[in-house]
């Protein structure tokens, strides 16, 4: 679910920036530092949308920088438990489907999939069904329920998101 956010933090602004405007220069201070990171508590940092106050600055011995509080707004992604969202299918591999869900990827188990029996075609990059013959594929569009949540702070790549479409009113769209 996407959400926006009145956050706090502290950003350095380097010496060879503080003849910038100042409000441009924690933007982009900001920008840099946060966005696209992994916070367990709040998801995943989207984008800085508004700088809504600046405290003092202070400047550290032997920092040239000065470090200023900053009050801002941000758009920020976060998986909720038992949420149903809509996907696209980004990549098909032999143990399921991988799934974008917003500013994450997750995992579609192929056990998760349909009550039926699903093999691999690694010719088609497909999952098919043994038998209705229904497939998904890279770029099908699903609907999917989150059943597990394992965000990573150090390394965002090493999150994961678990995934079913075996309940009613989920599957591909086509489907439904």
């Amino acid at each position: 679910m996407y959400k926006k956010c009145t956050l706090f933090d502290t950003v350095r602004i380097p010496p060879s920036e503080l003849g910038d405007v100042l409000e441009d220069a924690v933007f982009r201070a900001l920008r840099l530092k946060l966005e696209g990171r992994v916070d367990k508590s709040l998801g995943v940092i989207v984008a800085i949308t508004d700088i809504k106050d600046i405290g003092e600055g202070h400047i550290l011995v032997g920092d040239g920088a000065v470090y200023y509080d900053t009050t801002f707004e941000a758009i920020v992604f976060q998986p909720v438990l038992q949420e149903v969202v809509e996907g696209l299918v980004v990549e098909v591999v032999e143990f399921g489907a991988f799934v974008s869900i917003g500013a994450l990827d997750g995992l579609l188990h192929i056990s998760q999939i349909t009550n039926e029996f699903i093999s691999y075609d690694s010719k088609n990059a497909r999952l098919v069904s043994k038998e209705s013959s229904e497939a998904i594929g890279e770029g099908d569009r699903v609907r999917v329920r989150v059943v597990a949540i394992s965000l990573n702070e150090r390394d965002p790549r090493e999150s994961k998101i678990g995934l079913t479409m075996r309940q009613v009113g989920l599957g591909k769209l086509e489907w439904l």
